[in-house]
């Protein structure tokens, strides 16, 4: 199955299981994907985490169901997969911006979240640079913290900051922000940031040492303010390169970001010729 259509049938699935109990490790389990690229994937092509796409769906459809029917607050929140009337109310009004109570006694607005419907036009002759590297076996010093895909989005950033201001960020400089996760089919995956190691150097208390196996890497250049390029390449490596990939695809659950010393540009990270790296391991599809 081609990497759009994994993403239309996701949402389908989605649609049909809306009301069930279902994970972002069951869809991308329905899709035959593993969680770690499914995950990034959809989240780059919908704009949404899967969690967060299903909630709001969940939400959109209890909007309308309260304005349109006789169901009580305690159903709904059963209906939609809460743990009780008081955690759907407030995500309710998180959601809609007024509690279920004055939605239907006032027919208050609420807000419309519609099924996504993703369209990806592939248009031969698009640009974009990337090289394959044969890498052998690397070892780095590094900081390490487990992170759940639910919320990394927001939690992985959190960890850089977190890293800077403390006294790790005096031996760890972050030339690399890696993501691994080797089975490719947990909840939660590890996070490095981290540097080469040099052996001849003592490991301070609270670092570790890592070595990442030797891969064959899809290397993807990103030149400009860091979140914009980073952000600009991974929808194009899941939105243009994979899809037309005749050749390769994703060999193994480790996503590395290599960063240049900011210091090297005058406006550090956001300068406009900052210069960074997406490194994504990959393997000749098999033919049957």
């Amino acid at each position: 199955m081609e990497w759009t259509e994994v993403i239309r049938e996701a949402i389908r699935y989605i649609e049909n299981h809306v009301a069930e109990d279902i994970t972002m490790h069951d869809v991308a389990e329905h899709v035959n994907v593993s969680p770690f690229y499914f995950h990034k994937g959809f989240s780059i092509l919908c704009g949404h985490s899967v969690t967060e796409y299903i909630r709001n769906r969940r939400l959109s459809l209890a909007g309308q169901e309260l304005l349109t029917s006789d169901i009580t607050v305690m159903e709904l929140a059963v209906k939609y997969r809460y743990d009780s009337p008081d955690s759907f109310t407030k995500a309710f009004t998180r959601f809609h911006g007024n509690p279920p109570s004055v939605v239907r006694k006032n027919k208050a607005l609420i807000k419309d979240f519609a099924p996504l419907k993703l369209t990806i036009s592939l248009k031969g002759g698009y640009t974009m640079d990337y090289r394959i590297a044969q890498k052998e076996c690397f070892t780095v010093l590094a900081v390490s913290k487990e992170f759940s895909y639910k919320n990394a989005k927001q939690d992985i950033p959190l960890f850089w900051q977190e890293h800077f201001t403390s006294e790790n960020g005096k031996y760890v400089c972050g030339m690399f922000g890696i993501n691994i996760d080797p089975q490719m089919g947990n909840e939660r995956f590890e996070y490095l940031i981290a540097d080469i190691y040099n052996p001849s150097a003592d490991i301070p208390e609270g670092l570790v040492v890592k070595t990442i196996p030797a891969f064959t890497w899809a290397v993807f250049p990103c030149k400009g303010a860091l979140s914009q390029s980073m952000q600009a390449v991974n929808t194009q490596i899941f939105s243009e390169w994979l899809p037309a990939q005749q050749e390769y695809e994703f060999a193994a659950g480790y996503c590395i970001e290599m960063y240049d010393a900011a210091d090297r540009y005058p406006d550090g990270t956001s300068d406009e010729n900052y210069y960074a790296e997406i490194w994504i391991p990959i393997k000749k599809k098999k033919f049957v």
